[in-house]
């Protein structure tokens, strides 16, 4: 009997979710088990003092598809081809036509970080938040034990459509129940570094993290190392120390370029998972024509298992039944999830 019913309340909770919440249905139809696939290398120790480049041991290349309400995504890590590289889960490259968008939609579980590179971004969420993300700012959100918010383009006359970064970042177990939290910074509060001084052809963005001496101030939960590398020219190098045994990964925006010594050449739209042998320090890149652009991130890998349902992300089946059923029930982060309505997501 009990499991009967237990059964038909998870039947009712899923049907429920598919009903009122835009999520991809391919993400739906199974609960993702997964933990990092990806070989990164040796066991790591403490660094050496040689720098020492890290290797490429996968690249994808993010294939452009439809997401959200009419938005365009180029999604690599989440995809088939790279499912999980702990502690990322996901990493969109986004671009929000007109009349399109992410309308209401629940997390929990996860840091979400929004980068805008061209247009802006309103959002707005249970909690009371809302703001716009202009081009060049950051967003940081950390999930916690459940939000609902709706992400919608800026759109007016001489306004360009929103482009943008969205990673998706774990949180260890012990914050995964916390309760909901931003840190943002305008375009002018991140700060940038000029590894060959301000005429030397390429700058570094520094969303998260320290470069070349110069640090950035955000500390979020579910926290990583973000740099968006601006080379003016080509044959312009940089060197980015990685700590030992963190996963890392760069992301090939425009351009070309090349890692470490090696001669492949590496075009816009590729993520390149990089390896972690313990002789690596951290890794080099070249870029091989002018114009060229792409994202470092590095982070701490979790020791713990990641189990995913659509916008939840927890670490066993059993979080995740209880994940749908507070979500029904509108209980334990979730007790606006019947009431709340956004009013950009409805516009």
């Amino acid at each position: 009997m009990y499991k009967a019913v237990a059964l038909a309340v998870l039947v009712l909770t899923i049907a429920y979710i598919l009903a009122t919440t835009p999520i991809r249905f391919d993400d739906l139809l199974q609960t993702k088990i997964y933990t990092n696939s990806v070989n990164l290398g040796n066991p790591p120790h403490p660094a050496m003092a040689a720098s020492v480049s890290r290797r490429v041991v996968k690249k994808v290349l993010a294939v452009e598809t439809a997401e959200g309400e009419g938005a365009l995504v180029r999604r690599s890590i989440g995809g088939m081809k790279l499912r999980n590289l702990t502690p990322f889960l996901m990493l969109d490259h986004f671009h929000v036509s007109k009349g399109a968008g992410f309308p209401d939609h629940p997390h929990r579980g996860q840091a979400t970080v929004t980068y805008m590179l061209e247009g802006s971004s309103q959002h707005e969420d249970s909690a009371g938040h809302k703001g716009t993300i202009e081009m060049g700012g950051v967003q940081w959100m950390c999930a916690g034990r459940g939000i609902i918010h709706a992400e919608m383009p800026v759109q007016g006359p001489g306004i360009p459509e929103p482009r943008g970064l969205q990673l998706w970042v774990d949180l260890p177990k012990q914050y995964k129940m916390v309760e909901p939290s931003y840190q943002e910074l305008d375009p002018e509060e991140i700060p940038t570094a000029f590894p060959e001084g301000p005429d030397g052809g390429v700058k570094i963005k520094v969303i998260s993290g320290k470069t070349y001496g110069v640090e950035s101030p955000v500390r979020p939960l579910g926290g990583c190392w973000y740099f968006h590398v601006i080379f003016d020219k080509k044959d312009k190098s940089i060197f980015q120390d990685i700590p030992a045994g963190w996963t890392s990964f760069v992301y090939t925006l425009k351009g070309s370029l090349k890692v470490g010594e090696e001669p492949n050449v590496h075009e816009a739209f590729h993520t390149l998972v990089l390896s972690g042998d313990a002789n690596e320090t951290g890794v080099q890149i070249t870029s091989l024509e002018d114009n060229t652009e792409a994202v470092v991130i590095a982070g701490e890998p979790l020791e713990q298992g990641v189990v995913q349902y659509g916008p939840f992300v927890m670490t066993s089946r059993q979080e995740i039944q209880q994940t749908l059923l507070d979500y029904q029930f509108g209980k334990n982060g979730f007790e606006k999830a019947h009431t709340w309505k956004s009013v950009i997501g409805g516009r």
